[in-house]
């Protein structure tokens, strides 16, 4: 008697043991064949309930679907026909016309279907250079990298939803803006991690008020890491007053410490050095010091 573990496949047909996962449409995809042809060559078999080590018979592979004036893709990790249209430039609907059968929610590593005449990757214009949208890219980051703005992005491609890019994407960015010329009286500065206009301000020896004033269109509460400012030329220091003697904040300083230090006292610290916040010190900030009582 022939179990299900011994048959004799016929001609035409391959022998196939199960193993564990193994279901016929992954089979059939494997195989180049289809479900139905494989039932058809295995009578009797219940497909819902194959046992690993049962021995069926699998129709010889039938090849790739057809694909005249078009191009075979193999299926990667995390495809799907939305992404492999938008890489290829051609509708889903189009995929499917041409993989009749294909189940666009369930396909395989390694399946293989036909992409229809795929259409030449569109030229950028005169003056662009193509990109392709990598994770986390946005119009706006875009700008800032390469020097540009993000209207003259959203220019160069036409039909692209710029809240919708996909990663592997292909655009067109607009060559890089000359550098615009810092006004006299002022020096060229790159935004690096943490800077704030307030913390510039102190550290250039100038004030919030001129750096936004020399930086019109730049938006102080949204400064972005490679972006470049204007900062005006630091003022020259304020002589401190007779009696005193400069001195720079250090970490942890409080007029308290300094008085201790420089045996003196908080209010004639305060005394020497109007308009400046005892309680909002800034490292780097420049005060005068009243010389130490003998």
């Amino acid at each position: 008697m022939v179990t299900p573990y011994q048959i004799v496949c016929p001609p035409g047909t391959v022998s196939y043991v199960i193993k564990s996962g193994d279901t016929l449409y992954s089979l059939a995809i494997r195989y180049g064949t289809t479900v139905s042809a494989i039932v058809a060559v295995n009578p009797g078999i219940d497909p819902n309930n194959l046992m690993i080590g049962q021995v069926i018979c699998i129709p010889q592979q039938a090849g790739p679907p057809p694909c005249p004036g078009g191009k075979y893709y193999t299926i990667q990790p995390g495809d799907t026909l939305y992404q492999i249209s938008r890489f290829f430039n051609v509708s889903v609907d189009d995929i499917l016309m041409a993989n009749p059968g294909l189940d666009p929610d369930n396909l395989m590593i390694g399946q293989v279907i036909c992409i229809p005449g795929v259409a030449p990757p569109a030229q950028c214009p005169a003056g662009t250079t193509p990109y392709i949208i990598q994770a986390g890219d946005t119009y706006y980051s875009l700008a800032i990298r390469f020097n540009t703005t993000v209207a003259a992005i959203i220019a160069a491609n036409p039909g692209v939803d710029p809240n919708n890019l996909m990663i592997g994407q292909r655009i067109c960015i607009p060559q890089a803006l000359p550098p615009a010329q810092c006004p006299a009286g002022t020096t060229p500065y790159i935004i690096q991690a943490g800077d704030t206009y307030y913390s510039l301000a102190i550290r250039f020896n100038t004030t919030v008020a001129a750096i936004i004033a020399v930086n019109p269109g730049v938006d102080p509460n949204n400064l972005m890491i490679g972006q470049r400012i204007c900062i005006p030329v630091a003022i020259p220091p304020v002589g401190c007053p007779p009696g005193t003697v400069p001195y720079i904040i250090q970490a942890g300083d409080t007029y308290y410490s300094l008085a201790i230090r420089f045996n003196t006292s908080v209010a004639a610290i305060i005394a020497a050095n109007p308009g400046v916040d005892p309680n909002n010190l800034m490292i780097g900030q420049r005060i005068c010091i009243p010389q130490g009582t003998p």
